[in-house]
């Protein structure tokens, strides 16, 4: 099996897995050799990782030169993960805070300034209390400030319009959003399968 090395010798020591294996997360690919999902991006822990291995429903594409041991054997922990069976993933995105925040950038659809995750929250701009309804077209990103200036008024009674007509994106519109947005981890043997702000040349 890929990974697998030769065993330790009899009564080596087998160290308990340390902190700094939570540092070792394995992309996980579909497939096609694609990533499941590019943010958030698609990473299992390293636990999580072994037991796929073991399962064989993945094929080990790459390897931290980390070691896991057990009495029998040992292994290096999986760095890229390829699924065996192809995952059909869903077309249209999950409606969630999240997505919403990436499809706005992590920018205040009202101020159009940018802000990190914990300090945004998401408006109805057709307040619920006027008949508006929580979906992609009637909720946008906002900073705490706007969103409490705003309150229960119609844009048009408070001046202040969305700097972008909320819709629904695809799945792709937000891939390619997501890149932008790199993780602050990105092992080396992962660039192969990531292109984050990467254009091609036209030839």
């Amino acid at each position: 099996m890929d990974g697998l090395i030769s065993s330790p010798p009899v009564g080596a020591p087998i160290p308990a897995p340390g902190p700094n294996f939570a540092q070792h997360p394995a992309l996980v690919l579909n497939a096609d050799y694609r990533p499941l999902s590019y943010f958030p991006l698609s990473l299992w822990s390293w636990q999580d990782a072994i037991k796929a291995v073991f399962r064989d429903s993945v094929t080990i594409v790459a390897e931290y030169d980390t070691l896991v041991r057990s009495p029998s054997m040992e292994m290096r922990l999986p760095s890229v993960l390829a699924l065996k069976d192809f995952v059909k993933t869903d077309q249209s995105p999950a409606f969630t805070r999240f997505n919403v925040f990436l499809r706005d950038k992590w920018e205040c659809q009202y101020c159009e300034e940018s802000f990190k995750t914990h300090e945004l929250t998401f408006d109805h701009v057709i307040p619920r209390s006027r008949g508006g309804l929580t979906n992609w077209e009637n909720i946008v990103a906002s900073c705490r400030q706007c969103n409490l200036i705003k309150g229960s008024k119609l844009p048009k009674e408070c001046g202040m319009h969305p700097a972008r007509t909320p819709r629904q994106p695809t799945k792709q519109e937000l891939q390619r959003r997501g890149r932008s947005f790199p993780p602050n981890f990105l092992h080396e043997s992962w660039s192969d399968f990531l292109y984050w702000d990467s254009e091609l040349d036209e030839i």
